[in-house]
């Protein structure tokens, strides 16, 4: 079968048990704080896990994309070194809210693998959690009686809490689960070696395939189990691997959910698959990497230096630098593989078709980018041999090396590479504790403490939020929470008026007052979990009384304001620029807006101007909103409601229609356009590979920018003498300008050339026949830098020119050897350094040419003295 067929098969299996078929959710999680990426098929629903949804469908199945850089066996570094392992992978899923448990969860895995798929079942084994007596769990005798149904008692396995007892973190929902286990291996070995022996012991051809988890309990705070009111199946297979084995292959490289990819890479490189095991490494490592990457940015995340796009330009980076070492690719053709993915599986994953052109772009960019990196990182990382090698030392500071890959982002492993080549190690303790110092800064700034909800009553949050800014409510529930030693509270509402940060609108603030008028801030307000969470600095005094909701309506109405803003701005850009444009991220506050969009060239000018005008003309037509609240997500679209590819939308969803202008949206809006007042665009500039970004401003943060702009003109006035043509003023000051700097120029060369004469008639000459080019006094570096090469050209051998001199009230020291003497171990570098530490600074530069500056003027002739004491 192919990858194609068994992935069918299985929502066909499924559908014929009543199991409602679901798309897969984008790899980018939002409205989760625990996670950043989609790492298992039910992150899509944990929020009917937890209770914070309604159950729509008892039975559910699907294919979902799935993206893991840590955790069990998964570890960035090792994928590409064994044949099973992933980043990004596709895990196949079975559901059961309240509906059916364990005995049908059991029955529906062994009937599709055994009966579906024919897989051996001589060859299948599970395993069933054994008991935990230090917290009174019992063995899981339920799952391994249903299985004694289907396997003899050889093939049920006893297996531990970390393998066989499935936690969603420290607290949730939890309980036993069974893994389906199948050796693959030939008779021969089988009968060589017990499969017993091997389950759960990372052989790559006795491997798990399926994981059934039977969600039963919830985990308190403090550690303890309560039964879950409804209990859930949760079952996760990975296709990658079940497609190896359906196949029949030793490898999930060698079926065809690879097989396309790694033969594009073997074209490029002319590096064929299975001829050499490092370069194998490597090819494994950029097949696996390019699905990640190219799904992340077709789910709209970018690669960048922050959270996940941290991650995801990390992973690039990882296969740049595996085909750059291993693959001999020192130019970007990763993003030449893109084809042959869209080919691949742009029939099940339509996104990847729709952002095909992105994807290469974004890539290849980045490509380029760190491939620079490397050849910087390399010269960086040669100087330091060199340095060490002139001290006689073979081992490299460890912070030295943090800086190189903390900083300028080269590879450790290529660092270790170089390093070995050269006979050379680094001081591994120092850059320990420099890696340390930085994971201990990283734990201080992300980690967040909560405690148990407390539920104070039942129920769900009413949002109310489009209609009003107030309401009266009651708490349902609360939490305290710490973060960095700052202690705050969370509380969830049965009604509110106040708009959880989501879809880039930022949360409202405002207020919460109980009976007595006592006033307590919301200081912002979050979704999470499907949440609406309110945070306050304290709780109320009775958390069960009655409260006015308040949300600040300054701050609500200024926020609308820039969110129409940006429906209008959307809309323009595809009218002056190309229905090309699609959105790919926003923010919107009470202070600005910002708009990222498709867009392969700067926006001109002019083209500012075009959309500035466009906006500002509907915001006098004053056009009223029409929205459409619950309507099928087919109908929206029909009415052609521009949706975002990387969304994943629920079956009824919300339009905001501003005449022309019709998009889905679940944020806040202005009641006619008219109250936006005024619109302008206030910057625009690129923040990736084909894509650029718009920040603009509306209502009276555009008086307030014209003030500050009209105060700047008349400043500007003032200085050139209150002049009635300002313009024709800065024009006459810059001729001046340039003028007046040619005449410097020119002042300038004559005095170096004055300069240096002098310099070389007081030359002196050591016993050992080496010219001493001595100059002291207060002079721009400029013109020291100028005079010491014009000496090194005039003199190229035996010359030694040596400078203490003040620049803009700051000691500078400056040297420039010739060649020869270079060659016979002087260095400039190394002997500024030295003498930069009397006048307290530092310096350096290369082996020929070298400066230093520093604070303390009064050590200059010490630091000369130093310097000439160098040559005799």
């Amino acid at each position: 079968m192919t990858a194609k067929k068994i992935r069918q098969s299985f929502k066909d299996y499924f559908e014929n048990k009543n199991h409602k078929i679901v798309s897969s959710s984008p790899m980018i999680i939002k409205n989760d704080p625990t996670l950043m990426f989609t790492n298992a098929g039910m992150n899509q629903f944990k929020d009917v896990i937890l209770g914070n949804a309604l159950v729509k469908y008892t039975r559910i199945a699907n294919v979902q994309k799935c993206l893991r850089v840590n955790g069990k066996h998964n570890d960035l570094e090792e994928v590409g070194h064994d044949t099973y392992h992933h980043t990004m992978f596709e895990m196949l899923g079975n559901w059961s809210f309240g509906d059916y448990f364990k005995k049908e969860a059991i029955e529906y895995a062994w009937e599709y693998l055994t009966e579906i798929l024919k897989l051996d079942k001589d060859r299948l084994y599970v395993t069933i959690f054994e008991g935990n007596s230090s917290e009174k769990l019992e063995r899981d005798n339920e799952a391994a009686n249903y299985w004694g149904k289907y396997l003899p008692k050889s093939h049920i396995i006893d297996g531990n809490k970390k393998d066989n007892f499935w936690e969603m973190g420290n607290m949730g929902p939890c309980g036993p689960c069974s893994e389906i286990h199948i050796d693959i291996r030939s008779d021969e070995e089988r009968e060589k070696v017990d499969s017993l022996t091997l389950i759960n012991k990372n052989h790559p051809q006795v491997i798990e395939i399926w994981n059934l988890v039977f969600m039963q309990f919830n985990r308190k705070i403090d550690g303890s189990l309560e039964n879950l009111p409804q209990k859930v199946i949760d079952t996760g297979m990975g296709f990658e691997r079940l497609c190896m084995v359906v196949q029949g292959k030793a490898s999930n490289y060698d079926t065809d959910v690879f097989q396309t990819i790694i033969q594009a890479i073997s074209t490029i490189t002319k590096f064929s698959y299975g001829q050499n095991s490092q370069r194998d490494i490597a090819i494994r490592v950029v097949a696996d990497h390019i699905r990640t990457i190219a799904f992340s940015i077709a789910d709209g995340q970018l690669p960048s230096n922050t959270k996940a796009g941290y991650v995801i330009r990390r992973i690039l980076r990882r296969a740049v630098r595996y085909s750059y070492t291993f693959l001999e690719q020192k130019r970007a053709f990763i993003y030449r593989l893109i084809p042959s993915l869209v080919d691949s599986m742009g029939e099940v994953y339509p996104e990847l078709i729709a952002q095909k052109k992105m994807m290469q772009k974004v890539i290849k960019e980045e490509e380029n980018s760190f491939l620079q990196t490397l050849e910087i990182g390399t010269k960086l990382l040669n100087k330091k041999i060199q340095e060490a090698k002139t001290k006689n030392k073979t081992t490299i500071n460890g912070v030295d090396v943090f800086i190189l890959y903390d900083t300028y982002g080269f590879p450790l492993d290529l660092i270790k590479l170089i390093l070995h080549e050269q006979n050379m190690k680094m001081d591994k303790a120092s850059f320990d504790a420099e890696m340390s110092k930085q994971k201990e800064r990283a734990r201080n700034a992300t980690t967040i403490e909560t405690g148990d909800w407390i539920v104070l009553q039942e129920g769900d949050t009413q949002f109310v939020g489009y209609d009003t800014i107030t309401t009266q409510a009651r708490i349902l529930r609360c939490r305290k929470v710490k973060q960095k030693n700052t202690e705050y509270y969370q509380i969830v509402l049965d009604k509110t008026p106040f708009y959880a940060e989501m879809g880039g609108q930022i949360g409202d603030s405002g207020q919460l007052i109980d009976s007595n008028g006592i006033s307590i801030s919301i200081i912002d307000t979050k979704c999470e979990n499907n949440l609406v969470i309110h945070i306050i600095n304290q709780l109320p005094e009775n958390l069960y009384d009655t409260f006015n909701a308040e949300v600040d309506a300054r701050k609500r109405r200024a926020t609308e304001c820039n969110h129409t803003a940006t429906h209008l701005l959307h809309e323009a850009l595809r009218l002056v620029l190309g229905t090309h444009v699609e959105q790919k991220g926003s923010y919107v506050s009470s202070e600005v807006l910002r708009f990222d969009f498709s867009h392969f060239k700067k926006v001109t000018e002019k083209e500012i101007r075009q959309l500035e005008k466009i906006i500002t003309k509907k915001i006098r037509q004053n056009i009223a909103l029409e929205e459409k609240r619950h309507i099928p997500l087919v109908e929206a679209r029909r009415l052609g409601a521009i949706a975002l590819f990387y969304e994943k939308y629920e079956e009824n969803v919300r339009v905001i229609k501003f005449g022309s202008s019709i998009e889905l949206c679940g944020g806040t809006h202005t009641t006619s356009t008219g109250y936006i007042g005024n619109f302008r665009i206030i910057s625009e500039f690129s923040i990736s590979a084909g894509i650029r970004r718009i920040e603009a401003i509306t209502a009276e943060k555009v008086e307030s920018f014209f003030y500050a702009q009209q105060d700047i003109i008349h400043n500007a006035k003032m200085l050139l003498n209150h002049t009635s043509d300002l313009l024709q003023s800065i024009k006459k000051l810059i001729s001046e300008n340039i003028l007046l700097k040619k005449q410097v120029e020119t002042y300038n060369r004559e005095k170096t050339i004055f300069i240096k004469n002098q310099v070389i008639k007081t030359k002196k000459q050591t016993p050992s026949g080496i010219n001493l080019f001595i100059l002291e006094g207060f002079f721009p570096a400029s013109i020291v830098k100028d005079i010491a090469f014009q000496i090194g050209s005039e003199f190229t051998e035996k010359s030694y020119f040596a400078a203490a001199t003040v620049a803009e009230g700051k000691p500078l020291l400056t040297i420039m050897i010739s060649n020869d003497l270079v060659k016979n171990g002087l260095n400039a570098s190394q002997i500024v350094r030295e003498a930069s530490k009397i006048i307290k600074g530092n310096g350096g530069g290369q082996s020929h040419f070298a400066t230093a500056g520093g604070k303390d003027i009064n050590g200059l002739p010490m630091a000369l003295k130093e310097i000439l004491n160098k040559v005799h």
